[in-house]
């Protein structure tokens, strides 16, 4: 029979579940001409786009050898208001562990959350802008997917 645990007890975890980042989930940049940007990095670095209009570069996690990780990298139209309110022509998404934890952390620090966290197949993502007004993508894979 198991043994019943005092409500005092917790249960102890080897799962690391400290709000930070933990990789880079993806590069984004502007275009003045977002095809022939495309078709200039397909025809002479070989970056072949996905139905999303990005190229996925995949990895193994060393901790996690199973894990597939994967970086997007896409080109944005010039006109495109996805990088707003930055002015900066990039956009860096990085992959998180504990979204909801690393949020709060970073209001307590002062940090400028642009939005509230959105739930996709995918994952959960936030925005937020740095000390130099760079737009952040921050996004927390759910665990039984590809990144």
């Amino acid at each position: 029979m198991a043994e019943k645990r005092n409500q005092t007890d917790k249960p102890t975890s080897k799962i690391d579940q400290t709000p930070k980042v933990n990789g880079i989930g993806g590069i984004f940049f502007y275009s003045d001409q977002l095809e022939e940007t495309r078709k200039w990095y397909e025809d002479n670095l070989g970056i072949e786009m996905n139905a999303w209009g990005s190229a996925s570069f995949d990895s193994r996690d060393l901790k996690h050898p199973k894990q597939i990780n994967s970086l997007q990298w896409k080109p944005f139209k010039k006109t495109d208001n996805y990088f707003s309110p930055s002015k900066k022509e990039f956009m860096i998404n990085y992959t998180v562990q504990n979204l909801e934890g690393l949020v709060k952390k970073l209001k307590e620090n002062g940090v400028t959350v642009l939005d509230n966290i959105e739930t996709y197949d995918y994952g959960k993502f936030v925005h937020i802008l740095d000390s130099e007004g760079n737009k952040i993508e921050l996004w927390e894979p759910f665990p039984d997917i590809k990144k």
